[in-house]
């Protein structure tokens, strides 16, 4: 078995199957979906060449995953709705989320891989792992499809991590979308932790939730963290800094027994739907920082990303950090933008109520953020005194221009109510 061969347990575990390709759009458009089987193509086309697969990972073989195990996280009318879609060549759950008569297995498959990895990691037959699987997940609530994601592939790591043993799981988002159908399945929950840092801009981008005020249910609060950018354009600064003055810190007081990352990159530089800006290093770097809690038992999940060379590149990137390849991630020490700056503020004045461990971080950015904002005081533009007209135009050679000037001072006056 895969598990029995010599040094396994100190290897990086990576889930992928040829059969995750036959998800796909039959439909033919002027435009491929941006959600094809050439994004897993690509990152394996740079594994390869990195000469990471197939000699420096550790292979897991795909399994189903039950039906029993799926309720765990859906219902069963999504469970069975998707299944239904093998009956179809062609269908929708909404307009941009498709299926053929594959999808439904496709789905079981990347739902499966998920499950064993979180299990073989957290039992220490794995170091940590990387699940190259699609269709994606994050969007996929308890009742519906949606935003390209069948089954949250997620959720279902998280309850097989809790199975096998782990009492508390952090799962870390950041996809440049909000994973609204994860926060769904744990609002309410105490056992697992839900961080996204994602595009909202006051919910005009999709899905439009994840807002920072949307803090968790049911006595559970606070244990929905919500990073929302207000802006397109975010970086590697924005985000590294958000990790250091809010991810960690909350992930280090939560203290989980493994971590699932939520691994989309689509905020990645060059991607047509996320125009945001965060390099290779910028994910290497944020996998780093997270790699020092919970022992390292993590398990990183392929969501969103749709520029094949950001997406390999990035993924590659990753998975360097996760066979220790790559210490090193330079990023350029600049501060965040202003934008940015104001987003982590807020999260902080609205965290800060459940997590000890960021009062004094709020104390520390607020005085630094009302320093910025008094040195980048707009100064008062100061109103242009009007200036008496000389009484002697009325009788000299510019009394018309005095007549007209002074008909013109009283119809403002009058306008006015001065």
């Amino acid at each position: 078995s895969v598990s029995e061969i010599p040094g396994s347990t100190n290897r990086t575990a990576v889930g992928f199957d040829e059969r995750l390709l036959s998800h796909y759009e039959v439909e033919a458009k002027s435009h491929p979906h941006p959600e094809r089987p050439d994004r897993l193509r690509a990152i394996v086309a740079s594994l390869t060449t990195a000469g990471i697969l197939p000699g420096k990972c550790k292979p897991i073989a795909a399994r189903e995953i039950t039906h029993e195990e799926l309720l765990k996280v859906h219902s069963l009318a999504h469970v069975e709705a998707v299944e239904l879609t093998d009956q179809e060549v062609s269908s929708y759950f909404t307009p941009d989320t498709y299926a053929n008569q594959h999808s439904a297995q496709a789905a079981r498959l990347a739902a499966g891989l998920c499950a064993d990895l979180a299990s073989e990691i957290y039992c220490g037959q794995a170091k940590n792992g990387f699940s190259l699987i699609r269709p994606p997940g994050h969007h996929a609530g308890i009742h519906r499809a949606m935003g390209f994601c069948l089954h949250n592939n997620a959720a279902i790591a998280a309850q097989a991590a809790q199975a096998a043993g782990a009492k508390k799981v952090l799962i870390v988002d950041w996809d440049v979308h909000h994973g609204n159908g994860t926060q769904e399945i744990f609002e309410g929950s105490t056992t697992v932790l839900y961080i996204s840092l994602h595009r909202f801009e006051s919910g005009r981008f999709y899905p439009g939730t994840g807002a920072a005020d949307e803090v968790g249910t049911k006595g559970a609060e606070g244990y929905c963290v919500n990073v929302p950018w207000s802006c397109g354009g975010v970086g590697d600064n924005d985000y590294i800094f958000a990790f250091q003055y809010v991810v960690l810190p909350i992930a280090l007081e939560f203290a989980p027994d493994f971590i699932i990352i939520s691994a989309g990159f689509d905020a990645a530089r060059g991607d047509p739907l996320g125009c945001c800006d965060v390099t290779p290093s910028g994910y290497a770097h944020m996998t780093q920082m997270l790699s020092t809690v919970a022992g390292g038992k993590m398990l990183v999940i392929l969501e969103g990303g749709y520029n094949l060379r950001s997406i390999s590149s990035s993924a590659t990137a990753v998975i360097k950090v996760l066979l220790g390849e790559s210490t090193e991630c330079p990023i350029e020490c600049v501060g965040p933008s202003r934008a940015g700056m104001r987003t982590v503020v807020e999260v902080l004045k609205i965290q800060s109520k459940y997590w000890q461990s960021l009062t004094p971080n709020l104390t520390k950015l607020q005085s630094i953020w009302e320093a910025y904002l008094l040195q980048h005081q707009k100064p008062e533009k100061k109103k242009r005194s009007r200036k008496a007209v000389p009484i002697w135009w009325m009788c000299g050679r510019k009394r018309l221009f005095y007549h007209a000037l002074f008909q013109r001072q009283l119809r403002l006056r009058h306008y006015w109510g001065s």
